[in-house]
């Protein structure tokens, strides 16, 4: 059984890495472990239905309410960090936000970075992007420093290295830190932190995601459970955090049920041992803290997203992964299998905005539509709407105006043909009942292979006779009388 899931070694096609996955016993059960705890975590968390239902409409309101108004509270947010002393930049491509990133390690003569969680800095590939520029970017979240050693990306949007059981934490820390193995966890969360302390006091920038930026008093909320993320934004000299566009939020007072509603449907907790809320860099007369705050404000093509009236529920997203802990098809071939940074029933709807539908055509497919994830979505996303949506536009003539970016990329023009067939044929009675008697009489001719649906089934061979057929005979047996 494999060890660990090197992304570059992984077959090229979703249909390709799903196999993969399936046929990996290790991984199935180590995300079958996790997927169950989970799952119970967030149930125990909502004990009450009326309550939870409650709280998830509020949540959806919130969210649907500031993506109303998003121009104008990116600019209330972008004057109220400006007055506080922070320094907001704009990247449409995450060519411009990595540009923008290195610039500022560069003015500080910077050559190490801690970075904690955040993917909207997977998105742009940050890591990469500043080692090929001579900055080691080293992160700090347990899960994504286990990850980064492995060589690996995260499999989970909330626990990157959900894909490993303790056994292959230890090997790897054995093999790359020279440490005893143990399979005690707590053991291994100090080999990790004795490597980490010393980095965060060493590094010449820190880097971090935002939960949720507040328009209003121009603040960036941060959650996070290890302490990691208030060390990488208050020990360097530079804070530079990174978000997406949609993040943001009207007032404080919006952000309670919102925390609320990601602590608990991510890992079912009342709320996470740190709250980090962040105005600005360090005062004249504070002893800590850093000199310097850094926003970087992302498009990506959530621009893309907003102008969709349908598509645009997707910002409403606070990342929790509520939707893949409950996903039949994630459950069982894990984050990976996805090959972008974002997987699960949330990556499938958000990734095409990004990459594009022609880079990701598997995905809208993947799913069962059995509305597990939509059921589960803290602000009621209809995600399984949205996927058929994406299947929509997958399928749409590429000639055609694309309402996605990279829509079509599944069109063909003989199954367009093959469907115009069919609608005609069942649009005609005469030509109904031709084809009908035609193949109850030559079933012997029917198709063996019928495309992807007999690679587990049988193929489809019609009946001897016909439901008609068979109705006519008996009333002719029973002189015209049903029964």
């Amino acid at each position: 059984m494999s060890q660990r899931i090197p992304v570059t070694e992984l077959t090229p096609d979703f249909r390709g890495r799903a196999e993969e996955a399936l046929a990996d016993g290790q991984l199935r059960n180590n995300f079958r472990v996790a997927m169950d705890s989970l799952m119970t975590k967030r149930a125990n968390a909502f004990p009450d239905a009326d309550e939870r239902e409650g709280l998830r409409e509020l949540g959806n309101r919130i969210k649907a309410g500031a993506l109303s108004r998003l121009p104008d509270l990116l600019e209330q947010l972008e004057q109220k960090l400006t007055e506080n002393g922070v320094k907001v930049h704009w990247a449409e491509t995450v060519e411009e936000a990595n540009s923008l990133v290195h610039g500022i390690i560069e003015a500080r003569k910077g050559s190490q970075v801690v970075k904690g969680k955040s993917m909207v800095s997977e998105e742009m590939e940050m890591n990469d992007y500043l080692a090929e520029r001579g900055v080691e970017c080293l992160e700090s979240d347990m899960g994504e420093y286990i990850v980064q050693l492995d060589n690996e990306k995260p499999s989970h949007i909330i626990m990157p290295a959900i894909h490993k059981n303790a056994r292959q934490v230890s090997k790897l820390f054995h093999d790359k830190l020279g440490e005893p193995e143990t399979e005690d966890v707590n053991q291994l969360i100090q080999i990790g932190r004795r490597t980490l302390r010393r980095k965060f006091m060493e590094a010449d920038v820190g880097v971090s995601g935002v939960n949720f930026a507040i328009a209003e008093t121009g603040t960036l909320l941060l959650v996070e459970n290890e302490g990691n993320g208030r060390m990488s934004t208050t020990a360097p000299p530079v804070h530079i955090a990174v978000t997406g566009i949609e993040k943001v939020v009207p007032n404080l007072r919006d952000v309670v049920p919102l925390v609320s509603l990601l602590t608990r449907s991510a890992l079912g907790q009342p709320i996470t041992t740190y709250v980090n809320l962040i105005s600005g860099p360090r005062k004249p007369d504070e002893l800590d803290g850093p000199e310097e705050v850094h926003l970087v404000l992302l498009d990506n093509g959530r621009t893309g997203a907003f102008a969709d009236a349908q598509m645009r529920q997707t910002l409403n997203c606070i990342r929790c992964g509520a939707c893949m802990n409950h996903c039949p098809v994630y459950t069982r071939v894990g984050g990976h299998t996805y090959g972008e940074v974002y997987p699960g029933p949330i990556g499938k709807i958000i990734t095409p905005h990004m990459a594009g539908l022609d880079k990701v055509p598997d995905h809208p497919s993947a799913s069962s539509l059995c509305g597990a994830c939509g059921d589960v979505c803290p602000v009621k996303i209809p995600i399984p709407e949205l996927l058929q949506r994406l299947r929509q536009e997958n399928v749409k003539d590429p000639e055609q105006p694309q309402q996605v970016k990279g829509g079509g990329a599944k069109y063909s023009r003989a199954e367009r043909w093959i469907w115009r067939g069919w609608q005609m044929l069942n649009t005609r009675p005469a030509l109904y009942r031709s084809f009908l008697w035609a193949a109850t009489r030559f079933r012997s001719l029917a198709p063996k292979k019928a495309g992807p649906w007999t690679e587990n089934h049988s193929a489809p061979v019609p009946a001897r006779r016909s439901l008609h057929d068979l109705a006519a005979r008996h009333l002719d047996q029973n002189g015209g009388r049903p029964s």
